[in-house]
């Protein structure tokens, strides 16, 4: 059926384009459009009104990013006084903090000659380590703010253990090696 609408309309387009419209037209659909001042005034409080909306839009999602902003900043900065919770607890949790401190210093002093060995030794920590700052994260919210600090020093007393076995072991490491060089220099 298309077909044959096709070949009727090509049989045929010299009837069809022999009809223009007259000049009258034109005059008459000029007359019925409002003047041109109306159309771009229009236009302008159309193009207003959106560029305001658009304004206040961008305002609002600024305001509410800074302000999400300054709340996350208080909200990591916010300390607690661990004394104020169980004044026992953060005492141990201060000497506890202070010996890791200083069981990593050892070793990473001792593991100078192996970077490989302290590279290894330092994931394990690290990774203890991520779990110690969660939870003093977590602290200044919590509802049983005491458990949460005691599970604190837990994982500080777990990260003294496995330091001291790593320390063992580089100290057994190193003189293994010690012994060998003897070995071999006496040889």
């Amino acid at each position: 059926m298309s077909k044959r609408l096709e070949d009727m309309i090509k049989n045929n387009r010299e009837a069809f384009d022999d009809l223009e419209p007259s000049a009258e037209l034109w005059g008459r659909i000029a007359a019925q459009l409002p003047p041109e001042r109306e159309v771009i005034a229009q236009k302008d409080a159309k193009m207003f009104s959106l560029r305001f909306v658009l304004k206040v839009a961008a305002s609002i999602v600024v305001v509410m990013g800074l302000g999400f902003f300054a709340y996350l900043r208080l909200q990591q900065h916010k300390t607690v006084d661990y004394a104020a919770i169980n004044p026992g607890y953060a005492k141990q949790q201060t000497q506890y903090v202070s010996l890791v401190a200083s069981k990593r210093s050892e070793l990473k002093s001792l593991s100078q000659n192996d970077p490989e060995i302290y590279k290894e030794f330092s994931k394990e920590i690290a990774a203890m380590d991520s779990t110690y700052k969660r939870l003093n994260a977590e602290l200044p919210a919590s509802p049983n703010q005491e458990a949460v600090l005691l599970a604190m020093i837990r994982n500080l007393q777990a990260q003294t253990e496995v330091l001291n076995q790593q320390l063992n072991i580089l100290e057994h490491y190193n003189q293994m090696k010690k012994d060998e060089k003897n070995e071999t220099q006496g040889i």
